[in-house]
C-alpha cells in the first residue's frame, strides 16, 4: 500500500529560501525513495488558480500569493491547508513545518487528520521580533503544540522544552542535516584571493544574537596571519552592520553574501577554521553545514552549539575569551586537524539526510499508528 504525505509550512521545492525548506526537500526525497506519494505545497509569487505539476518525482501544488511577508505567508498556509483538507484521504498524514501559523492546525486535528509538527526551535523567544510578534508566536506555538500528534523538536533542549509544555508521549528529536563534502574545487578561494587551509570564515546573518560583532573584534585585535571570511548580506545603513565593520582589522574580508551552494560548500571544505557565534536556537543548519565539510569548530559556548558540536572542538563566552582561543589554535594546525576530523565524525553519527529522514519516516508512522492506520509494531519496527 502506497502511503501519501503531505507537506506544509515551507515555501517548497525545490529549496530556495532556508534550512526549513533543504530539510523539507530532503526528507521528501527520503520518502519518495522509501515508496510513498510525496505532496509539497509550493508558494508562488502573484495572482492565478491552484494547479499541480511534478518535481523529482514529487507532486508539487502550486499555490500563487499575492501578498508579501508574513501576510502572504499565513494566506498561503490557509489556502494550502484548506486544499489539503479537502483532498485528504483516509490513511494520509500530514508533515507541517513551523508553528508561525499554528491556530491552522486546529482544522487537521478536528477532521482527525495525522499531523507531525516540526515546532521550529522556540521561535518566539528571540528578541529581534519584538513583543507583539513574540506574543503571536507564543500564542501559535501553545496552540500547534496542543493539536500536533507528533511533535519535532530539533534539538535535546528545544525537546525537553515541548515535554515541560505538551508532555513526553508526543516529542521526538530529529536534527536539521547536511551533505557531506571530501572535495571542491579550489577555484572559489582563489577567485576571493585566498589559499586553501589558510583562512577562517563564518556564515550567518548579520544580527547581534549571531556574536559576528564579538568575532571580528576577537579576530581584530591581533595580527592573525590569516584572513577571517565574513560571508553575509552587510549594508552601509545598518547600525549593526557598520559596528562590525567599524571593528574589522585589513585582515577581515566581507566578501556579501553568497547563495551559491556548491560556492559555499567549497569555502567551508578549504578553511582552516568555521567560527559560529549563534546563542540561541536549536540544531543551526550552519553549523551542521560546516561539519559536513569536516570543519574545525569555534563555537559560541552554550547548550545549544556544544551538544551538535560536541566535546572536541572549542568554545568561546565572549571577545575577549576567542581572542586567546585565537591565539591557541590558529598557529596549530595538527589540533585543528583534530578538531576537523571530529566535527566529522560527529557530523556522521548524527546529521546525515539519510538518517534525519528515517526518523522523520518514523514519526509519520507514530502518527498514523494513533489514529489505526498503522500497527504500533509497524511503527516501532521503522
Amino acid at each position: 500500500m502506497t502511503r501519501t504525505v503531505r507537506i506544509l509550512g515551507t515555501h517548497g521545492v525545490p529549496a530556495a529560501y532556508g534550512g526549513f525548506e533543504t530539510a523539507a526537500q530532503h526528507v521528501a526525497m527520503y520518502l519518495r525513495d522509501r515508496g510513498w506519494n510525496v505532496v509539497v505545497y509550493c508558494q508562488l509569487d502573484g495572482d492565478g488558480d491552484i494547479t499541480s505539476d511534478r518535481w523529482n518525482g514529487i507532486e508539487r501544488v502550486l499555490v500563487p500569493e499575492p501578498r508579501e511577508g508574513w501576510k502572504g505567508t499565513s494566506h498561503f498556509d490557509l489556502v494550502s491547508i484548506r486544499h489539503a483538507t479537502a483532498h485528504h484521504r483516509e490513511g494520509d498524514v500530514w508533515l507541517t513545518f513551523g508553528y508561525n501559523t499554528g491556530v491552522l492546525d486546529v482544522m487537521p486535528r478536528l477532521r482527525g487528520i495525522p499531523n507531525v509538527i516540526n515546532m521550529d526551535g522556540m521561535e518566539w523567544t528571540r528578541r529581534r521580533w519584538g513583543l507583539a510578534k513574540q506574543a503571536i508566536l507564543l500564542g501559535n506555538e501553545r496552540l500547534a503544540g496542543l493539536v500536533g500528534d507528533v511533535l519535532i523538536g530539533d534539538h535535546p533542549v528545544i525537546s525537553a522544552y515541548l515535554r515541560r509544555h505538551f508532555g513526553a508521549r508526543r516529542v521526538q528529536t530529529i536534527t536539521y542535516g547536511a551533505p557531506e563534502v571530501i572535495s571542491a574545487p579550489v577555484a572559489p578561494v582563489s577567485d576571493l584571493a585566498l589559499a586553501p587551509d589558510a583562512y577562517g570564515i563564518v556564515v550567518c546573518r548579520p544580527i547581534p544574537e549571531n556574536s559576528v560583532l564579538e568575532i571580528v573584534t576577537a579576530w581584530s585585535a591581533r595580527h592573525r596571519g590569516m584572513p577571517l571570511v565574513v560571508v553575509g548580506p552587510y549594508t552601509d545603513t545598518d547600525p549593526y552592520h557598520l559596528a562590525v565593520r567599524s571593528a574589522a582589522s585589513d585582515e577581515v574580508r566581507f566578501p556579501g553574501a553568497i547563495f551559491d551552494a556548491d560556492r559555499l560548500a567549497a569555502l567551508r571544505l578549504h578553511a582552516a577554521v568555521y567560527v559560529h557565534g549563534h546563542t540561541v536556537g536549536g540544531t543551526n543548519p550552519s553549523l551542521v553545514e560546516a561539519m559536513g565539510a569536516g570543519n574545525a569548530v569555534i563555537a559560541h559556548d552554550n547548550r545549544y552549539n556544544s551538544w551538535v558540536a560536541g566535546p572536541d572542538n572549542a568554545y568561546f563566552r565572549d571577545a575577549d575569551d576567542l581572542a586567546v582561543l585565537l591565539d591557541e589554535l590558529l598557529p596549530n594546525a595538527e589540533r585543528l586537524h583534530r578538531m576537523g576530523e571530529a566535527s566529522r565524525t560527529r557530523y556522521r553519527e548524527e546529521f546525515t539526510w539519510e538518517h534525519i529522514g528515517a526518523q522523520y519516516e518514523h514519526a509519520l508512522l507514530t502518527a498514523l499508528a494513533r489514529h489505526g492506520h498503522v500497527s504500533q509494531r509497524t511503527e516501532v519496527l521503522v
